[in-house]
């Protein structure tokens, strides 16, 4: 049994596919997966996004992702590929192990989060510059 939150994601992240920035940006270009963030409005609005992403925050997820849930949502298939993403990597490596448990067969994470998307100079959607559209 886990201790810390440390040791938690830990464990997720050896029971899941941890992708890197280059795996997940072959995987939006080649149109097979949806990308879901689950950080929260505040984290979006302070550091944009992937373009692209469906906004899921983390404490809605399981609840979004169900398909007997009342409140599924349609941008949620346990059929297709799913990518999650956070601000670092540890909440989404949390959250692929959760969707696994609800039957997701294909579901990884972006290992480093939006942190490594930026870094690697991938693109970043900013709340602005989706309102001037």
């Amino acid at each position: 049994m886990a201790s810390s939150v440390t040791e938690m994601i830990a464990h997720a992240r050896a029971r899941i596919r941890n992708l890197s920035v280059a795996e997940v940006a072959e995987a939006l270009e080649s149109g097979t997966a949806t990308l879901i963030d689950l950080r929260e409005p505040g984290e979006i609005a302070r550091d944009g996004r992937v373009p692209g992403a469906v906004l899921a925050p983390r404490g809605m997820l399981e609840f979004w992702a169900d398909p007997a849930s009342p409140h599924h949502r349609p941008e949620f298939d346990p059929a297709a590929t799913t990518i999650l993403y956070c601000a670092s990597g540890g909440r989404s490596a949390l959250a692929a192990l959760a969707l696994r448990e609800l039957g997701y067969a294909d579901v990884a994470h972006l290992d480093g989060g939006l942190t490594a998307w930026k870094e690697h100079g991938r693109p970043v959607t900013l709340q602005a510059e989706e309102e001037r559209r």
